[in-house]
Order: structure tokens, then sequence, then C-alpha cells
């Protein structure tokens, strides 16, 4: 890992996916540096077992890099300030980005809601028990619209391969979580590997984040 880690351009790498999952493709536009560059660093990186690439369930031509979590408590992370409010997006707004707003207002001061880019009218019955089933409340669920919900100040994150890359330029989230939606299967066991997921990242983020008017500080409920 320390080898890998040893070059300049895998650390700069390492340090844009702490957040969030980028496919190679953004990785190079973000950091300025050619493709096949990009392709040389995330072989070295993958064969260190730091990063895995994971197929997008929308466009199916493109792959997400994410860092293995059990890497990531060796790595200092960018801290992110002033945050007014996180927004959790995916498509219909019924099971990731309802669990996802949910775990992190049991964690976070920073205030956090949901919202799809296609709505669906309700919320899946199987994000709602597997919430109850670990202690969130679903009373209060309800979909709701991205654009009646995201303000430009919000940290957006979708949670969604389909709502991050049907989103266009301007609006598209700050950060992107590459994770499996549960309702195909639609069975207890993939809910709770969905929530397993969205409670692992949210751990590992929810350090980072500051709140508005507590800069420098690091919010844990």
């Amino acid at each position: 890992m320390h080898a890998a880690l040893g070059d300049p351009a895998r650390l700069a790498i390492v340090d844009a996916l702490t957040v969030g999952d980028a496919a190679p493709g953004e990785l190079g536009v973000l950091l300025e540096m050619p493709t096949n560059l990009v392709a040389h660093h995330l072989k070295v990186l993958q064969e260190a077992e730091l990063v895995v690439r994971t197929r997008s369930e929308g466009d199916h031509r493109r792959t997400y890099v994410r860092l293995v979590p059990a890497t990531l408590a060796g790595i200092a992370s960018p801290s992110l300030s002033d945050v007014p409010r996180v927004v959790f997006v995916c498509t219909h707004n019924s099971a990731r980005s309802q669990l996802a707003a949910a775990i992190w207002s049991r964690c976070s001061r920073v205030p956090a809601v949901s919202a799809g880019t296609r709505p669906a009218e309700r919320v899946h019955p199987r994000a709602a028990k597997i919430a109850r089933r670990h202690g969130l409340e679903t009373d209060a669920w309800r979909t709701a619209q991205v654009n009646d919900v995201v303000s430009a100040d919000d940290l957006v994150i979708a949670v969604c391969d389909i709502a991050y890359e049907g989103l266009p330029a301007e609006a598209r989230p700050r950060v992107h979580w590459s994770v499996p939606d549960p309702a195909p299967a639609d069975t207890d066991a993939a809910f709770e590997a969905a929530y397993s997921e969205i409670a692992g990242r949210i751990d590992r983020l929810v350090p980072l984040v500051s709140p508005t008017g507590a800069r420098g500080s690091r919010s844990r409920a």
C-alpha cells in the first residue's frame, strides 16, 4: 500500500476518492491528467487493493472507482466546512436516499433531506421496514422532486448512478456514491446490504463535515 501511494499522482487520486466515487474520465478532468496516465495509476492502486471498480447501473458502458473501505482509516481526509445542509438524491427517492438522510440525521448536527429525479408515489415498504429495524423514524418520510428541494449551497450526494448521470452538469452532485439499487431484488437482504453500504459511507464522511457557523470544527452528534 505504501509503495502504491508513493507517487503524488496516486495520492491525488486517493484524495479525490475519499468522499465519493468517480469515473476514470472524471478523475482525469479533475486532476488534469491524461487518460492513459489515469489508467496506469488506477491499475497500480487496484493491484495494491486500494481501489475497486463497479459497473454503472445507469450507463452500463461506464465504471466507477471507489476506495476500499478498510484503507480509509489510514488516509488523511480533506474536510468540508460550512455545510448548511446535506441532500441525498436517487432516482425514485423511495429507498436509498431516504435511508441515507435518516442515517445521517442520527449521526450529524448538519441537517439532511432527500429527493429524487423521478420520485415515486411512495417510499418502498422494505426500505421503511429496514429503517425501523435499525431504530430509524419513518413516519415523516415523503418523496420529493429534486428541483423542489436542492439549493445552491447544499452538499448534494447522489446515492444512485442513474440520478448522478441524469442530472445536468450544472446540477451534478458534489459527491457520488455508487450504491446498488435494492429494489430489483426486492428482498430484505438487498435492502440490508444497501443500508450497510450507506451507513458505512456516512460514518466515514460525517467527521469531515462541519455545519455552517462551525468552521474548523468536526460534527458528530
